[in-house]
């Protein structure tokens, strides 16, 4: 139950069928768990998905991994620690030369690699829609259940026009780098002489590398031809600059799926678009030791010159920053849009950490390592993922030798380590029932004879002891 009194509501669906795999495209090889959660706490929700657990809009589900065609490892990037790889820097360097001077790379080098982290939720998506109808059927749980029951980018450039006359003539690469040096001595002139708006973290007096912040604001000057704002806004119908931006977000959405994704306009409409993005069962929490936002589901946007172009979707946690989906305008992919807003992300994980030191980790969804294109994750470090027997977390650099041999595997290399929240009283678990909280054991008394005690068992081994004392299952 979170500090406000408030309790996390679930109801499982079980997992016995296969569902189409959104990785190997296997029809019916993807094997996982699911519930429907009306509504969850965000310290519910960190220590679910601490357990293997992740949503997809209300859809909250954990993957059968040693059934799976795929198993999916939860990843996590240790903010504090990371520092950019080369291909990081190369990505900070192309977006900051297209916000100073509107150079637009032609070639896209990865191509395989943008978008891919929405794989993750649609992989799911099959079990999800399969499970709107049972939602749209359940009944009234409780008071606070039914309340939770109840033109983009146009300025853009184009492709295939030929020279811009407006634009100045192409220069020759090493005329390039002599202005771009020249650049950089006459910013440090005027770094020197006055304060800057924006200062970027200062470098200790020692060697040490640039920080990431510094790569991010690297290079750009004070009147750049392009202007990106990143703004961080709440999903929240009644919160005035969510709504604003509302149908221009779904539009885009609809465009990128449709362009990048190949998805019909049946497939991500608006109706889709705020059940899968907007609709999340985090409720929004405030903490004395938390950061100054607040916890709970969030959009980060991306505008340029004054149009969204890029939508991060996160829910911050008491432990972490966890990235939910990306969707960005297909005319802006050249410039790796998915690997820049990660660094970005990773930033601001940074910035929250200041405000509250708990909050260390970015979770970057589930790491496939049978899946090449979602390797990438794995770049990202330092990093972890989580072992789907005991749940500790072990270094990637120590898995990855495992995973060669096997795309399932215990990764922890303790042969004695078990679940230390694993299922010990089942009749501990909380259920409500007619709008009445009470332990499982006080349940089965009064229905006697129910046959749902495997189900239960199921359930609560999955979500683990501490979890299964906390969340409420429903029972009808």
């Amino acid at each position: 139950m979170a500090a406000g009194g408030s309790y996390s509501i679930v109801e499982y669906f079980g997992g016995d069928g296969g569902y189409r795999c959104g990785y190997c495209k296997h029809e019916n090889g993807n094997f996982s768990h699911g519930m429907w959660s009306h509504t969850m706490t965000v310290q519910d929700y960190q220590d679910l998905i601490d357990r293997g657990w992740r949503r997809s809009g209300k859809y909250v589900y954990k993957p059968l991994m040693n059934k799976t065609c795929c198993p999916q490892y939860t990843i996590r990037c240790h903010a504090l620690n990371f520092h950019p790889s080369k291909t990081h820097k190369k990505t900070l360097k192309k977006v900051n030369r297209f916000l100073s001077k509107g150079e637009m790379p032609v070639e896209r080098h990865d191509e395989g690699l943008e978008g891919e982290r929405h794989l993750l939720d649609i992989s799911c998506r099959w079990q999800f829609s399969a499970h709107i109808v049972l939602r749209s059927r359940s009944p009234t749980v409780s008071e606070r259940a039914r309340e939770l029951l109840t033109e983009t980018c146009s300025h853009s450039q184009q492709n295939g026009k030929g020279a811009d006359p407006s634009r100045p003539l192409c220069q020759k690469a090493k005329d390039m780098r002599k202005e771009r040096r020249l650049q950089k001595e006459q910013q440090k002139q005027q770094e020197a002489e006055s304060s800057s708006v924006n200062p970027v973290p200062s470098k200790s007096s020692s060697n040490q590398p640039k920080s990431l912040e510094e790569f991010i604001t690297e290079s750009l000057p004070n009147d750049p031809l392009h202007r990106l704002e990143v703004r961080l806004v709440p999903v929240s119908f009644e919160d005035p600059d969510f709504l604003a931006s509302y149908e221009h977000s779904a539009a885009l959405y609809t465009r990128y799926q449709t362009t990048v994704h190949g998805d019909s306009p049946y497939e991500c409409g608006e109706s889709e678009f705020k059940r899968f993005l907007c609709d999340s069962p985090l409720e929004a929490e405030t903490a004395p030791d938390g950061p100054d936002v607040g916890y709970g589901s969030f959009h980060q946007q991306y505008w340029l010159d004054g149009r969204i172009v890029a939508v991060g979707v996160l829910d911050i946690l008491p432990s972490c920053v966890s990235s939910v989906y990306l969707y960005y305008h297909p005319e802006f992919s050249s410039l790796s849009l998915g690997t820049y807003s990660a660094l970005r992300e990773i930033a601001f994980t940074r910035q929250l950490q200041q405000q509250s030191p708990k909050l260390a980790y970015y979770y970057l969804g589930f790491y496939v390592h049978s899946c090449p294109k979602m390797r990438y994750k794995g770049q990202y470090r330092p990093s972890d993922l989580l072992c789907p027997e005991t749940y500790t977390w072990v270094s990637i650099e120590r898995c990855i030798p495992r995973l060669e041999i096997s795309a399932y595997s215990r990764l922890s290399e303790n042969a004695q380590g078990g679940d230390a929240c694993a299922l010990k009283e089942l009749g501990r678990v909380l259920v409500l029932h007619r709008r009445t909280v009470m332990p499982y054991a006080a349940y089965a008394r009064k229905r006697k004879g129910s046959n749902d005690e495997k189900e239960v068992e199921q359930y609560a081994s999955l979500v683990g002891q501490t979890c299964a004392e906390k969340i409420l299952l429903y029972r009808a």
